[in-house]
């Protein structure tokens, strides 16, 4: 089962099997719309195994200048999402022993520059999967998270697009470019995957060395 609140997740699910695809228009801030999705998706398929937790919105500004709107906007999508999902799926996923993987991003491992909301949200996400691994563990279900860096979307593309901003990104990340949205697909395909069947708790980054820095220039390479 796939849900957004976005048509257009129709649309790029065209070539998917009919089978076993559900594709569910859900708002995931609001609980009674995540409880009629995933009461869809066990009634078309049995059993939940893993809930991938992906859906994410960002407001920018600076804090003074931030509406009620923007804040909750963020926090509601972002944190209450996250949890609205986990609760609803638990059930099913303790029955079937499955995996439940958040996307956290590397703004929720360290601050950015205007962008305090999605920051308060995703620092929220990774202590969020740290304490349910905690509560989880003992019950079957497995908890981790990814954390990736500038990556290729519809809420990156301002950035990627913008020649002098993208080449800012570039000289802070060591690799040197953005992540494919595959590459942090495959990572989420490890964590949901018995390969991973005694990784509980983490929070992986995949961001091509970004976090690796400790934010100083390289001093190394200049003198």
């Amino acid at each position: 089962m796939l849900v957004d609140l976005d048509d257009a997740l129709s649309e790029s699910t065209a070539e998917f099997d009919d089978a076993r695809t559900l594709v569910v228009k859900t708002d995931v801030s609001d609980p009674e719309q995540v409880s009629n999705a995933v009461s869809q998706a066990v009634d078309r398929f049995g059993a939940i195994d893993v809930l991938f937790n992906n859906a994410g919105v960002a407001e920018m500004g600076e804090p003074e200048d931030l509406t009620d709107e923007q804040w909750h906007k963020v926090i509601n999508t972002d944190v209450h999402g996250v949890y609205y999902m986990a609760r609803a799926c638990l059930p099913h996923l303790k029955e079937s022993r499955g995996s439940i993987i958040n996307t956290s991003s590397c703004s929720g491992t360290g601050g950015d520059w205007g962008m305090l909301p999605y920051n308060t949200a995703k620092g929220a996400v990774t202590n969020f999967t740290h304490a349910l691994a905690l509560d989880l563990g003992d019950k079957g279900v497995r908890v981790n998270a990814v954390n990736p860096s500038l990556t290729r979307s519809a809420l990156a593309e301002p950035i990627i697009d913008n020649d002098p901003l993208y080449e800012k990104f570039k000289e802070r990340i060591p690799m040197g470019r953005h992540a494919d949205p595959s590459e942090v697909a495959s990572v989420v395909a490890f964590l949901a995957s018995d390969d991973a069947s005694f990784v509980h708790g983490a929070n992986i980054p995949v961001d091509g060395g970004l976090t690796a820095s400790n934010g100083q220039p390289p001093v190394g390479r200049m003198m």
